[in-house]
């Protein structure tokens, strides 16, 4: 098996949860990579031989970022909305109804070729594992596609046909169906289920029922929650042990007790905020209770068109309170768990060795230079691209 060393790093961030530091850093470093994991790290005075070596010059090394909540199979451009919210007028779910339209009329082609751009735009950017959620089509046969597109580009699958209730049809009878036949013909392509739980879409005890078929049915449960005001979601997820709550924007102390105390990851999204107007999450008072926070993009075409983590951990520092440690940490290791995975977001031994390398010297670049293309190149699995 061929092993690659990538020496003379001046930072390598590794989230080791054993090290003393939040991000487990080591200072003129080195990390061997043997197939498509992580063989050995440390300082680069002590690394092994290898068949190839790769010098970094001095600058970070950090796990690719892992961006647990994207919305990426659509079609159709709501920049119009957008400029219409910097106006001044009000976000609200119902847009998306609109790209529902555009979504059921694009082929599949058009679907994937999208989906393709969007995730070499990640990459470009430094993110190794994504996750894509359904939620655009609506219709048995749509959201069955809209995953099995998904499904080409990565195992991290969301049905998400709880995202709102279609025109021509009740709540109640739109929850029969996503609990039956969209189900049915959803599982085989998903990894995962989700509902948008707020006002305009789904309540509690809709998003409850939602979540129990879809257990039942071999799917995890995550949840959009508490984004447009204050609502029982964020409780219900950590009630039904879920692995992630979304969004987080709005909440109560009772809501941050039980994050805490469930360990549910409170998943925030501020890039969302940024295109929205609306308040940021306040990462500090979850961070400072004890709650596990993650990062991601929300890349949609509606709230937030943005696939950028650099750019979310850049809002995060500035407006929720994070350390750049922090914001990293959320967006790596952190998204890691949000999705259940023990295989990426750290460089130890073993995990996969998806890994960035930016053209800077600290991880902190990422946040004090907001906007500045900073990833040099990327490893997935070992490999470059």
């Amino acid at each position: 098996m061929a092993s690659t060393l990538i020496t003379h790093i001046g930072e390598l961030v590794t989230n080791d949860p054993r090290a003393d530091d939040l991000l487990g850093v080591i200072e003129q470093a080195a990390i061997v990579i043997e197939g498509a994991h992580v063989a050995w790290v440390g300082r680069a005075t002590d690394a092994p031989p290898a068949d190839e070596m790769v010098d970094a010059g001095g600058r970070a090394v950090i796990p690719g970022f892992v961006d647990s909540h994207s919305h990426l199979v659509f079609a159709g451009d709501r920049a119009a909305e957008f400029a219409a919210r910097m106006t001044g007028t009000p976000y609200a779910a119902g847009g998306i109804r609109t790209t529902v339209a555009a979504t059921r009329a694009a082929t599949d082609e058009q679907l994937s070729g999208h989906v393709a751009r969007l995730v070499a735009e990640m990459r470009r950017q430094g993110t190794t594992t994504v996750e894509i959620k359904s939620g655009y089509g609506l219709t048995v046969h749509d959201e069955a596609r809209s995953l099995a597109v998904a499904r080409l580009f990565t195992e991290e699958t969301t049905y998400l046909g709880a995202h709102v209730v279609p025109d021509g049809t009740t709540a109640e009878e739109y929850v029969e169906l996503v609990t039956g036949p969209m189900l049915e013909a959803a599982r085989p392509h998903a990894r995962w289920i989700d509902v948008f739980c707020e006002r305009g879409a789904f309540d509690a005890d809709q998003a409850r029922a939602i979540l129990t078929a879809g257990a039942e049915a071999g799917l995890r449960g995550r949840l959009h929650a508490n984004q447009l005001t204050y609502g029982e979601g964020v409780r219900l997820a950590a009630e039904l042990g879920l692995a992630a709550v979304d969004h987080c924007t709005y909440l109560s102390d009772a809501d941050v007790d039980a994050l805490r105390d469930s360990g549910t990851i409170a998943t925030l999204l501020p890039g969302v905020e940024f295109s929205t107007k609306q308040p940021y999450p306040d990462a500090r008072r979850l961070l400072d209770a004890g709650v596990r926070v993650a990062l991601a993009s929300d890349c949609n075409p509606g709230s937030c068109f943005t696939s950028s983590l650099p750019l979310c951990i850049a809002l995060a520092v500035r407006e929720m309170g994070m350390t750049p440690a922090e914001a990293v940490h959320a967006a790596t290791y952190r998204g890691a768990q949000a999705l259940d995975r023990a295989d990426v977001g750290a460089l130890v031994p073993g995990r996969r060795a998806d890994l960035v390398l930016l053209d800077a010297p600290s991880h902190v670049h990422l946040a004090y230079r907001p906007g500045v293309p900073l990833v040099a190149a990327t490893w997935v699995g070992g490999h470059p691209g």
